[in-house]
């Protein structure tokens, strides 16, 4: 599908290309929709096969953003970035440069946040080139990712609540799918409430570390999906929802911090119509959007966190209106989203 067409297809307002052979960088970014406030959304850097692959995964990225603030009443518009390449192999600090003179071209439209393949140390980098480079808390207090991990946390019990009865999750068995810059953190939360863990990271390293922390059970990232458990929490990339595991799963909830998890619309049908109750992911992980809206608030660190519990409640309300309505979750999630746009849409007319 062409660009235009692929953008028509979902509503984008702007996408841009940025090409800098002498520093390495091909990057894209996509803005969905400024009508709640200017975009922000995380800059995903990852070995694309292809320049279509990255402009799909921005395309798709970028609308759960909107959708994202919109489910949690933030006054911010949903964007997203994309930098082709191996983070490993070929992120350099000339590269980094180069992206935030990329997101200054677009004067405050769009801000660029922390995704996967980069840290706030790439940020600290972009933000001598720009100011519309999203900053942390002061990390003696705590940082953006712990708050997204919070969110995800109050969303897994609010969805426990929702099945049993009651948000206590002792004891439970939670798969985590990815130990990164949120799955980590949230697995502190788990252990803390005293889940019983089973965790897969591409990283080894990660996952001896975590049977150390945690005394979590080790898996194979290939057979995580379809491991017997309470909870899988998909903390990875996204679309791991597809045609190819929706029939393997083996748990009662999926409720993770990751982006996209299903491959298409009619998977979430498909794992609804199996009586797996999924959390959508753009409620269960606001939490780092909502945090990063007090901070520019000028908000404190413990303001912002009081306001991430909120995902309990958000989480709750989609579970309770898809019941109600008799729908999946995510159909759910889109009409309470699509209901905030519309309203913001009318009121932009006036």
């Amino acid at each position: 599908m062409a660009t235009l067409d692929a953008m028509s297809h979902e509503g984008h307002e702007q996408v841009l290309y940025w090409n800098d052979p002498a520093a390495g960088l091909r990057a894209i970014i996509a803005i969905h929709s400024t009508l709640l406030g200017p975009a922000l959304g995380g800059c995903r850097m990852h070995d694309y096969r292809t320049e279509a692959e990255a402009l799909a995964d921005v395309l798709r990225l970028s609308r759960g953003m909107t959708y994202k603030a919109a489910a949690a009443g933030v006054p911010l518009g949903g964007g997203k970035s994309v930098i082709i390449g191996d983070p490993r192999r070929d992120k350099s600090d000339r590269l980094l440069h180069s992206f935030g003179r990329f997101v200054d071209t677009l004067g405050g439209r769009y801000t660029a946040s922390e995704d996967v393949g980069t840290s706030q140390e790439d940020l600290g980098v972009m933000r001598t080139e720009s100011s519309y480079i999203s900053e942390d808390f002061d990390p003696e207090i705590g940082d953006m990712n712990s708050l997204t991990a919070l969110g995800t946390f109050e969303g897994i019990r609010a969805s426990v609540a929702f099945v049993t009865g009651s948000p206590d999750v002792q004891g439970l068995r939670v798969a985590v799918q990815g130990l990164g810059h949120v799955g980590w953190p949230l697995c502190e939360l788990l252990a803390d409430a005293g889940c019983e863990l089973i965790v897969a990271d591409v990283l080894t390293d990660r996952m001896g570390a975590a049977a150390e922390a945690f005394g979590a059970q080790l898996s194979d990232p290939s057979e995580i999906l379809r491991t017997p458990c309470d909870i899988l929490a998909p903390c990875a990339m996204g679309g791991v929802v597809n045609d190819f595991t929706v029939d393997a799963f083996a748990c009662r909830i999926v409720a993770g911090c990751a982006n996209n998890v299903l491959s298409s619309p009619d998977i979430g049908e498909r794992l609804h119509g199996r009586g797996i109750l999924l959390a959508p992911d753009y409620v269960i992980n606001g939490g780092g959007l909502i945090a990063e809206a007090a901070r520019l608030a000028g908000d404190s660190f413990e303001v912002a966190r009081h306001r991430v519990e909120s995902v309990y409640g958000n989480v709750l309300g989609v579970l309770q209106a898809a019941q109600r309505d008799s729908v999946s979750p995510m159909v759910a999630a889109d009409r309470i989203a699509e209901g905030v746009l519309m309203e913001a849409a009318v009121q932009r007319e006036r």
